[in-house]
């Protein structure tokens, strides 16, 4: 919590004194019954003292008092909001080494349960395209708020030989421009992202760099994952050995460095969720202040009502 005027929380100095001189009020008045030496006299003159009651009221008056105090300073706390016109565009790394099973059950199963974890984790104001890429890249569904079209596609992605990154980025920045125009209501520009998830490097189509320049040269962040281990291997028909397919993170986090995106690497399925999760939180939403004084001011006046109703019980009067 952060106050927009927390030169007013001053006045809770005011309110510390009033404090201190009900204090000095209090210790005067017991010095005086203490000089009034005869007790017997006293309790048949003032037979019901108030006690321990009346510092009640006067605790309820300070806490009050301090509410008020509270209030005044415009207290108020972040929030996160969806965003309204977000896009963002999922490229799949649909290449044969994704049927690698150093991540359980394979590469290209986790991603794509991950990739499903994160359609829910988004908000549905958010619109979503999904590209995947192996020897060529491939929209498979422009940017769009219906979840179970993107879901679908993903569901029935297959794998295909070599990879193309380079390619990749240009598919996602065509996706981007294909959907829905990147301004809020208020006719400002809305947040366009790529995420791209891949385990290997480029090996056919146009170079990374060609990509990069395009995705910089429309203010467009691509944030990357390099999933899966160095321990990868798949068993390729004609060869005679299994083909160690290693991740390779170099080109992707070059990608994400020199595009503004984020680099994240994940070695395991629960890793890639948490990632995606991670991801869709940045992106899907926004955080904003939100004023919090009236809760302030709702229990400042909660307690008056109470203060008020045990003087009245007490002391007949209120305080």
């Amino acid at each position: 919590m952060t106050f927009l005027a927390p030169e007013r929380l001053a006045l809770l100095l005011a309110v510390a004194a009033l404090a201190v001189l009900y204090g000095v009020v209090q210790y005067r008045r017991r010095q005086y019954v203490v000089r009034f030496t005869n007790v017997e006299l006293l309790d048949q003159v003032a037979p019901q003292r108030p006690g321990w009651r009346r510092h009640v009221v006067a605790a309820g008056f300070l806490g009050l008092v301090t509410l008020l105090v509270l209030a005044f300073a415009e207290p108020a706390r972040d929030v996160r909001v969806p965003r309204e016109r977000a896009t963002v565009v999922l490229a799949i790394d649909t290449s044969l080494s994704m049927m690698a099973d150093d991540v359980s059950p394979s590469r290209i199963d986790a991603a794509k349960s991950a990739a499903i974890e994160f359609l829910a984790d988004v908000p549905e104001q958010v619109n979503l395209g999904l590209v995947s890429f192996n020897g060529t890249a491939t929209v498979r569904v422009a940017p769009t708020t219906d979840r179970e079209a993107v879901q679908n596609a993903i569901e029935i992605l297959e794998l295909g030989e070599a990879t193309a990154i380079g390619d990749a980025l240009f598919a996602s920045l065509e996706a981007l421009a294909a959907g829905p125009p990147l301004v809020d209501a208020e006719g400002q520009p809305a947040p366009g992202a790529i995420v791209l998830m891949s385990d290997g490097e480029t090996t056919v189509g146009r170079p990374n760099v060609d990509g990069i320049s395009e995705a910089q040269r429309q203010a467009v962040p691509v944030s990357t994952i390099a999933f899966g281990t160095s321990a990868g291997i798949i068993e390729v028909p004609g060869e005679p050995f299994p083909v160690p397919v290693p991740v390779h993170e170099d080109e992707l986090r070059q990608i994400a460095a020199e595009t503004g995106g984020e680099f994240f690497a994940a070695a395991s399925a629960n890793e890639l969720e948490s990632v995606y999760r991670g991801i869709g939180s940045d992106i899907g939403f926004e955080t904003e202040t939100e004023d919090i004084s009236a809760w302030f001011v709702g229990t400042a006046l909660a307690v008056a009502l109470l203060t008020g109703l045990a003087s009245l019980a007490w002391f007949q009067r209120l305080p």
